[in-house]
């Protein structure tokens, strides 16, 4: 099997000269990389473009980025990573014997996070009790899904902000997810530049709101700082 390993990105230049060297032994074993431009202010797109099989644009939100790179993608199993996220080494491996094993078609990995602070440790160990108690996972922890059951469900709703929560929640009806306890290493810049206690406080809210039918266009609103809502391309 070949794994599409399918990468939204939004202003990630530094991200992607540090994460995607570690891609290339995955695209030399026959996967391929598809990055999925949302309208960087930086060189995101140009700097991607030595790492992967192919680089897009699409406009900017994460589900129609990761829609756009489905599209023409050739892989029976689509992962889709953050630009800040590395895998581990054989993440392949992993996915192949996991589903061969369980006979699942969808999953995601543990969550690790980047920073040493303790809280980051309550915040990993949190982040993964809760998606094996609910079987919803986060962006954070690459989610992977046959071909088949993605063009099943149509893909990502196509909405601005908790496409993960969303989709997942149509993955659930199709059967349980493999969780791969081998650990993702994700960045904690979230935790570390907006701080600790009022990140946590921000996705608890956004998670009820959104629970209790609030408005994806008005949420990414709070989530996102202004500068990134209306993104410029640099020559």
């Amino acid at each position: 099997m070949r794994i599409s390993i399918i990468i939204p990105v939004l202003n990630e230049e530094d991200w992607i000269l540090r994460v995607f060297p570690t891609l290339q032994p995955l695209r030399r074993k026959g996967h391929e990389v598809i990055v999925v431009d949302g309208g960087s202010r930086d060189r995101s797109f140009q700097s991607a473009i030595p790492f992967s099989d192919q680089v897009l644009e699409a406009p900017q939100g994460r589900s129609r980025q990761m829609n756009k790179g489905a599209k023409v993608s050739s892989g029976e199993i689509l992962l889709f990573l953050h630009a800040d996220t590395l895998l581990p080494r054989d993440a392949d491996r992993l996915i192949f014997e996991g589903i061969s094993e369980t006979g699942r078609s969808w999953g995601y990995f543990r969550a690790k996070l980047s920073g040493s602070h303790p809280l980051l440790r309550i915040v990993e160990f949190l982040m993964n009790q809760r998606s094996r108690l609910t079987r919803i996972a986060t962006g954070d922890q690459s989610i992977f899904i046959k071909r088949e059951l993605f063009e099943t469900i149509g893909g990502f709703p196509e909405i601005d902000l908790m496409e993960d929560i969303a989709i997942c929640k149509l993955l659930k009806r199709y059967g349980p997810p493999l969780f791969i306890s081998r650990p993702i290493l994700t960045s904690s810049r979230r935790w570390e530049e907006r701080g600790f206690i009022r990140t946590i406080l921000l996705m608890w809210f956004l998670r009820l709101a959104f629970f209790l039918g609030g408005d994806p266009k008005r949420l990414v609103k709070i989530y996102y700082p202004t500068s990134l809502i209306q993104p410029r391309r640099v020559p």
